[in-house]
């Protein structure tokens, strides 16, 4: 693992915030870095790097630091502002840490790729003088929603049904982000979200996961403000270019897929014939929603796979997987790429996580939108009325989507009924084409250089050097900083938290105090924090 020594090339860490729908994107990039001759790191928190599934053949070092909770990750949390505050308190300085180790070894930290949503790490960035490229793992219509809420421009709690923003569809509240369009969901979330944008005009770049053709009038939009570059979809290379030689896979998992059973199951399943069903790594629907999607797939004359995690299969209906085991194939995880390539799958069943809907769109494959939360409503618009390779199935006034109308989306979607699904077919081919040009388009060898080109140009200069004026501060020094960075990110903070209320009774919820053990935050039931 690694690669070959040579103090000349230029060495990025690679820093996602810890979750699959994060990582993988961000993991890929930095496959494609090491492809150019960019060694490249991936910074796990120490917790993930113990719980991950991780594939040793991948060609990405790995060098973790601390959240505060080593021994259990989030779970160890008893609130999700809990594991914020205290992440946000301990991270920059064992961020600082790692780059300082890293100073005095054949391979110094020259670049460091952060996920927006961890804000303080261009601030460590800067205090060693290390250049800096923030990371949207969110499509940019999502990112322009929170980047207004940040800037004043969209008041919460909304008022109105509908919204109109720059480069952007109009907007139905419904198909807003729900951290947005329901005021004091998940509040903690939410801040962390809209505070992606407050030091984000000081990065070198802004890069998001995708590709230009998707949503080019909102990229020519922040384009004015940063040096945007898209540079996905970030997948293994086997479905798109096939460039990187033996990527098939992401290389890191949560759960670990039964690969064998899944795929020995979909072969010799006629073409177009399978529904994939799947919510991700994080969803969990309700009861109510669980039987009705159960049912629906039981009473239709078809097979499906359904993707239940361990955590979710007590919703199931009593003897379900065994009553429609002559149909049907639940895991608790799968290889999600190598499913939605297969040819048997005739529509994927999704909860419109931004990384599963950039699979689907890049493998072809046409999607029923049912979305849960945060990024997924606006997906579902974007999948249904501006890339037209979806259908949303919509809920009653309980907000159920009944089975009925899961039957009657996937028949159309399957060409069985009418001649929708026809036109949706035909434009997820057309985008699945996109997508392999954009990819070949950034990532091959151009006779004239394409933006990443003169990004890792740039980075291989800047490796070079001999001197670096940022970084003639002392060790010392630079660690007091990182201690003021979170120091800093504290009192911001805090200025957000004195105007916060629990949703449920009202009460203010305390402000963080700089210390690396945070004090429990007053609750009360059905609070989000």
């Amino acid at each position: 693992m690694g690669m070959q020594n040579n103090a000349k090339k230029p060495h990025v860490l690679i820093f996602p915030f810890p979750g699959q729908g994060h990582i993988n994107p961000m993991l890929q990039f930095a496959k494609r870095l090491h492809s150019k001759g960019v060694k490249a790191t991936l910074v796990p928190t120490v917790f993930l790097s113990k719980s991950l599934f991780f594939d040793s053949s991948a060609s990405i070092d790995l060098c973790t630091i601390s959240d505060g909770f080593d021994e259990g990750g989030f779970e160890q949390a008893d609130t999700p502002y809990a594991y914020l505050s205290t992440f946000w308190n301990v991270g920059p300085k064992s961020l600082a840490a790692l780059i300082k180790k890293l100073r005095h070894t054949a391979h110094p930290v020259d670049a460091l790729v952060y996920d927006t949503v961890l804000p303080w790490a261009l601030d460590v960035a800067k205090q060693f003088g290390i250049l800096s490229a923030a990371f949207f793992t969110q499509s940019c219509a999502v990112n322009s929603v929170y980047y207004h809420v940040y800037k004043g421009h969209l008041q919460l709690p909304l008022q109105g049904s509908h919204v109109s923003l720059p480069a952007m569809p109009p907007l139905h509240v419904s198909e807003l982000p729900s951290f947005v369009a329901i005021y004091g969901l998940h509040r903690a979330w939410l801040d962390v979200l809209v505070d992606q944008f407050s030091n984000i005009d000081e990065a070198d770049w802004v890069l998001f996961n995708h590709f230009y053709e998707l949503e080019p009038e909102v990229v020519d939009w922040m384009s004015k403000f940063w040096n945007v570059m898209t540079v996905g979809p970030t997948i293994p290379s086997i479905y798109l270019d096939k460039r990187l030689e033996n990527d098939k896979h992401y290389g890191m998992n949560m759960f670990k897929p039964n690969v064998t059973a899944c795929m020995s199951w979909l072969s010799g399943k006629p073409k177009d014939s399978v529904v994939y069903v799947s919510f991700g790594s994080i969803a969990s629907l309700g009861i109510e929603q669980m039987e009705e999607i159960a049912w629906a797939l039981k009473d239709r004359n078809g097979y499906f796979l359904w993707v239940v995690r361990e955590t979710e299969k007590a919703k199931l209906p009593h003897n379900y997987i065994k009553e429609t085991s002559h149909k049907g194939l639940v895991v608790t995880w799968c290889p999600q790429l190598e499913v939605l390539s297969h040819e048997s799958v005739g529509c994927f069943l999704t909860h419109c996580g931004f990384n599963s809907t950039l699979e689907a769109l890049s493998l072809g494959v046409p999607m029923l939108a049912l979305p849960q939360w945060t990024d997924q409503c606006t997906n579902a618009k974007y999948i249904e009325d501006v890339w037209r390779i979806g259908i949303r199935a919509r809920p009653d006034e309980k907000g159920i989507v009944r089975k009925e109308t899961i039957i009657r989306c996937i028949k159309e979607l399957l060409t069985e009924v009418g001649k929708k699904g026809e036109g949706i077919k035909k434009n997820s081919i057309k985008w699945k084409n996109l997508a392999k040009k954009a990819v070949d388009e950034v990532f091959r060898r151009p006779v004239r250089p394409n933006r990443v080109s003169r990004m890792t140009n740039r980075l291989f200069e800047y490796a070079g050097c001999q001197f670096r004026p940022k970084n003639t501060k002392d060790d010392n020094h630079v660690a007091t900083q990182a201690s003021s960075v979170a120091t800093s990110n504290i009192e911001v903070k805090n200025k957000i938290l004195e105007q916060n209320r629990h949703r449920c009774c009202g009460n203010g919820i305390g402000v963080v105090k700089p210390t690396s053990v945070q004090p429990k935050i007053p609750t009360c039931d059905g609070c989000d924090f």
